[in-house]
């Protein structure tokens, strides 16, 4: 890791195209389905915790990849 990669991963990195904002979009809108059958299909408990906080993180790094491409690469 060098400075560059410590600076990219602590700046704000705003959706900047109609793709990204979509993209973006799409991650949250597929986790939140999935989210919702796992909360209504999983008994209460540790591993459903586990589960959701798992999603969450799915959905974080997803959206990282997205925000984080460098502006010429929109795919």
């Amino acid at each position: 890791m060098d400075e560059a990669d410590v600076i990219r991963r602590f700046t704000f990195h705003p959706a900047d195209t109609k793709e990204r904002r979509q993209a973006h979009e799409d991650i949250r809108s597929a986790c939140l389905e999935l989210g919702l059958m796992l909360h209504n299909e999983l008994p209460a408990g540790a591993e459903k915790q586990s589960a959701m906080f798992r999603l969450e993180e799915v959905m974080f790094w997803a959206n990282a990849a997205i925000a984080r491409q460098p502006k010429e690469v929109t795919s």
